[in-house]
């Protein structure tokens, strides 16, 4: 519910008395908080927090004694005037109460009170709509968010936050870097980072004019691949990229344009792109593919040696990732493997990663008995892919548990590969080791909102059954028609 609803409900029904809630608060004591991470900072609407106006404010708190006391003592620590009080029960959590106040001040104590009351409360949403979302701890220090987990994204539009948490790379380069000493070469990297950090979700993805040796690197890598690709891409591979040379531009001379991809692949499979600067952490990079988005890089590689980067640059997603995105199968494996990283710990998230680097980016799967690749680390390098299947390269069946425990080589060729029979064969092993992550809670990607769906109620169970329900009914209705038609 947004914020002008919920306050809206709160004025239509006046709720319990403060006096009420603070007895309901402090008649319970069910141990640790455990609420919201990450702040979400937001630009305060200057134009609706003038001096001397009144304005409603909702915040939550769950069952700690005094908690209430505790944030009220916030406004009367900052001289503001509370005007008006209600509580009432959240309809989906029994656990805690939500409190409305229409508050007297400016918006320059404002900032100062919710950076405060951040400190004492679950949640906050002004009447503006803005939302923040406090950092709070457990008993071991760490991050927690409503579910008992870390902070993950739970809409699309989330991503403008962690798409922009470059950890490497982006505008800066490493000494070892090829482009390093390249002083035009860095300043165009500037060009592609600035792009790709103003970019916010909704906006159609910046064009590029890629200069001449920017379409000469592209070329030449482009021109090495397209002579293997034939004898060692897995058939979705081959069957999508006539497709990508049609309709996005795929040639020599040219580098597509992100734009134009993320439109095809949206047709295709409900995949998307979205530019970022560099490298994300493997967190951040999974949680954007549990909403079907692909993070996807600008950039070209320096030209002193196209068949090597030590980033991904846009020749190896382009290259290497789009035309499997295009398949609906392995589109599907790809989104599970995000949302199977929402919420879960560090050490799952790693597992999943590096799980991820051995099937998406490297994996090799069987057709009509022999091995074809699918990995796009290894169908973005015409050297490796050239490698990885001869019998110089070691490899064996992918099992989820054996890959998660083998070392990521970045500047060489991997120590061994993983194979599958199928992406669904893929798929279903992923599907049993993601079950076994511990989380407090279950997700669902809800495409009509393209907002993650928590399950961990009673209620959220019922209305998945019922959406199978509906969905069964169609599937019944679908079945009638054409055994109707036959007779």
């Amino acid at each position: 519910m947004d914020a002008a609803k919920r306050i809206a409900e709160f004025k239509r029904s006046r709720g319990s008395s403060l006096s009420d809630a603070e007895k309901a608060f402090t008649a319970r004591n069910e141990g640790e908080l455990t609420a919201a991470v990450e702040t979400k900072i937001h630009n305060l609407n200057d134009a609706t927090m003038k001096f001397g106006k009144t304005m409603s404010i909702v915040f939550s708190l769950t069952n700690e004694v005094g908690g209430l006391a505790n944030a009220l003592k916030i406004f009367q620590d900052h001289n503001v005037n509370v005007v008006h009080i209600e509580s009432r029960r959240p309809k989906n959590n029994d656990n805690a109460f939500e409190i409305y106040v229409d508050i007297e001040t400016d918006n320059f104590i404002l900032e100062e009170v919710v950076q405060t009351l951040k400190t004492e409360v679950a949640s906050i949403t002004l009447q503006d709509g803005t939302t923040f979302i406090p950092n709070q701890h457990n008993k071991n220090g760490k991050i927690v968010s409503p579910e008992g987990s870390r902070w993950f994204p739970k809409k699309i539009s989330d991503l403008d936050i962690t798409s922009n948490r470059v950890l490497m790379y982006g505008a800066e380069l490493d000494a070892d870097h090829p482009g390093f000493k390249d002083e035009v070469y860095r300043k165009r990297r500037i060009e592609f980072a600035e792009y790709a950090f103003k970019y916010k979700y909704g906006q159609p993805i910046p064009r590029v004019e890629y200069t001449k040796e920017e379409v000469k690197t592209w070329g030449n890598v482009y021109n090495e691949l397209m002579k293997l690709y034939p004898t060692h891409a897995c058939k979705q591979f081959l069957e999508n990229l006539p497709l990508l040379q049609k309709h996005c531009g795929y040639r020599e001379d040219n580098v597509p344009q992100l734009e134009d991809v993320s439109n095809f692949l949206q047709e295709r499979t409900g995949f998307t792109l979205r530019p970022v600067a560099g490298y994300l952490s493997t967190r951040d990079f999974l949680s954007a593919l549990a909403f079907r988005v692909f993070p996807c890089t600008q950039y070209i590689r320096h030209p002193a040696d196209p068949f090597y980067s030590p980033e991904p640059d846009c020749c190896h997603e382009l290259l290497g990732h789009i035309a499997l995105l295009a398949d609906k199968s392995f589109a599907q494996f790809s989104q599970e493997l995000g949302l199977a990283s929402l919420g879960a710990p560090d050490e799952e998230v790693s597992k999943l990663a590096t799980c991820y680097f051995f099937t998406v980016e490297f994996g090799l799967c069987r057709e009509n008995g022999k091995l074809k690749v699918y990995g796009a680390g290894l169908l973005s390098s015409s050297g490796e892919l050239k490698h990885v299947l001869t019998e110089n390269a070691p490899k064996r069946m992918f099992e989820p548990t054996v890959a998660c425990a083998q070392e990521c080589m970045i500047t060489t060729f991997q120590e061994g590969y993983f194979y599958s029979d199928n992406f669904e064969q893929a798929k279903d092993k992923m599907r049993q080791f993601a079950s076994t992550i511990q989380r407090p809670f279950s997700v669902k990607y809800n495409p009509y909102t393209q907002s993650i769906d928590i399950i961990s109620t009673n209620k959220d169970i019922a209305g998945i059954v019922n959406d199978i329900q509906n969905e069964l009914d169609l599937l019944t209705h679908a079945l009638n028609n054409m055994h109707m038609i036959r007779k």
